[in-house]
């Protein structure tokens, strides 16, 4: 696959999480966000085995190492996002879960050893500000629930560094799904032990359309279809561009709001969005570019 269809793969996957927001604002008052959590990957783990568990036997050391390692940063990516969102605005939590295409070049040295181009140094730039425009954050009372927000970026960043070095080097379709089914394994009863612990004594739970409609959009369709999206066509291009797509999400975000709910966008939100846009595309561009001069002068050497 060229590295430009897996990156519209990747645009397709941000614009689905990007759904997310609306339907889990609604089942949130509905039930705690830890138990919301350990519901979603419950249905997912269900739904997935029932499909794909033909797929499970004969796993090696390897690959369930691989699956524990990516499920622990899925799981407590999550977790640490939505109890997050408790404390702090949802400008904020944007913002912040939006600088993990800051930490990923660094996640991306760490295990990788490589560094990234001049180009997307600058479309990270310039996505940053892009931003800080659209979510408008206040800095200036910083809480728990930001601290928590910024600890989940550091997963986020790690999670899709370690996407890219365990599908590299293969096309099979059993290994992706077990990389897709062991998370969720890990998942469920991390989620149900925090939640005995930290919600259980004050729950405030009702079955209500809104809460079936998000674990139903949470649990099928983006845990599952669009994990596995994920998973399969990230290996095509590189952690950092990726990282660089999934800005995007708070801006989909907003545009599926604003269709559904009537959420209106800010005129400082259209410019954060356009400014996002022009980010990822410079960082897409200007790549191309710099590899369609250099075979230009390649060519031009060997004569």
């Amino acid at each position: 696959m060229k590295p430009l269809k897996a990156e519209f793969y990747l645009l397709l996957v941000t614009l689905i999480w990007g759904g997310t927001f609306t339907l889990t604002k609604g089942a949130l008052s509905d039930c705690p966000p830890l138990l919301l959590t350990a519901l979603r990957f419950s249905i997912a783990l269900i739904v997935s085995l029932i499909f794909f568990s033909k797929y499970l036997k004969g796993i090696d050391r390897d690959i369930l190492r691989n699956g524990i390692i990516l499920g622990l940063l899925f799981t407590f990516g999550f977790l640490l996002q939505s109890v997050g969102l408790k404390f702090t605005s949802v400008s904020k939590s944007a913002f912040i879960t939006g600088i993990t295409v800051a930490f990923t070049p660094f996640a991306y040295y760490i295990i990788e050893r490589k560094t990234i181009t001049n180009i997307q140094k600058f479309g990270i730039f310039i996505v940053s500000i892009g931003l800080w425009l659209f979510t408008n954050p206040h800095i200036d009372n910083i809480n728990i629930g930001d601290a928590l927000t910024l600890g989940s970026t550091l997963f986020w960043a790690f999670y899709i560094t370690y996407i890219d070095v365990f599908t590299r080097e293969t096309d099979s379709f059993a290994i992706t799904i077990r990389l897709v089914i062991i998370p969720f394994m890990v998942a469920v009863p991390i989620s149900f032990l925090l939640f005995f612990i930290f919600e259980f004594q004050n729950l405030n739970f009702h079955i209500s359309p809104h809460l079936i409609g998000a674990l139903a959009y949470n649990g099928l369709i983006v845990s599952i279809v669009v994990t596995l999206i994920h998973t399969s066509v990230q290996k095509y291009t590189t952690p950092v561009k990726a990282s660089l797509i999934f800005t995007l999400e708070p801006v989909f975000a907003s545009i599926i709001a604003f269709l559904f709910i009537n959420d209106q966008l800010s005129g400082r939100e259209i410019a954060g969005a356009i400014v996002i846009f022009i980010g990822i595309i410079s960082s897409e561009l200007g790549t191309n570019a710099l590899e369609l001069i250099q075979n230009i002068f390649s060519k031009k050497r060997s004569y």
